[in-house]
């Protein structure tokens, strides 16, 4: 894992933005998964201001979607599709072909998570997976006990998730979800994680055990994680004057190299 520790949530949008915005430069036609949540309303804010100026085009990138809540039809406010239009699509060049959401009304429940599965590999994989982070370490819908080796399927929210999501316990009770498999193999993966309520979390993700009960520690096995933090989500940190250090002289090794 990197740690990026920056001072505030702005920051840390706008790190995001321009990571993203780089991986678009550099291969046109990305494939990039994306979330939803409070958090990915400012990266979405900056990508929309990117592209209102030129910065970014997104006319050959491809989207897929973390997951969906079931049982309700795709307008309805409470969708994953209802948020990804009103904070992001139509306020940029995304062809819709290229927009895959799970689908909450699925004719068959199973047949739904093999053709997103599928539809994922058929685009050659994605290169660059954003993630939110649950205060119980979940990632996407992969709740505590997820099984760290599975695909694409049917969740059970928990009472927390709920009461996170829309401040009760009722709500969406199930959801279609990407699983921690499918997300490992994203060729990149950038978490980011905001506020002091995450601070417990991003500390048993970052330096405790990996272990299904906190999901997210599975990330410790990619290859190219960044887990991107404001100050108060790494008040917690054991290391984080190292985490900081690292940061700020990562560029010496580039100079060491020429």
């Amino acid at each position: 894992m990197e740690i990026i520790i920056l001072p505030t949530p702005e920051d840390c949008f706008r790190e995001v933005a321009d990571r993203i915005g780089n991986c678009i430069q550099a291969k046109p036609e990305a494939v990039l998964g994306l979330a939803t949540g409070r958090t990915m309303r400012g990266i979405y804010q900056k990508l929309v201001a990117d592209f209102s100026v030129g910065k970014v085009d997104f006319r050959q990138v491809t989207t897929f979607n973390l997951d969906e809540y079931l049982g309700y039809p795709p307008d309805d406010p409470t969708t994953f599709f209802s948020y990804m239009q009103e904070h992001l699509f139509q306020h940029i060049n995304l062809a819709p072909e290229n927009m895959f959401i799970p689908s909450s009304l699925p004719k068959s429940m199973e047949q739904e998570c093999t053709r997103y599965e599928q539809a994922i590999q058929d685009k050659g994989g994605i290169d660059l997976q954003l993630l939110g982070l649950g205060r119980e370490g979940h990632i996407g819908f992969n709740e505590p006990s997820s099984s760290l080796q599975a695909r694409t399927r049917i969740k059970t929210l928990t009472k927390t998730t709920l009461k996170d999501n829309f401040g009760k316990e009722e709500g969406p009770r199930f959801a279609i979800t990407m699983g921690i498999g499918t997300i490992m193999q994203a060729r990149q993966i950038i978490l980011v994680a905001l506020g002091e309520s995450k601070a417990q979390v991003v500390a048993e993700m970052v330096e405790g055990p990996i272990t299904a009960s906190c999901p997210a520690s599975v990330l410790q096995f990619h290859p190219l994680a960044k887990v991107v933090l404001d100050e108060a989500a790494a008040g917690k940190l054991k290391r984080k004057v190292y985490y900081k250090w690292v940061w700020e002289h990562k560029n010496e090794v580039e100079d060491l190299e020429s």
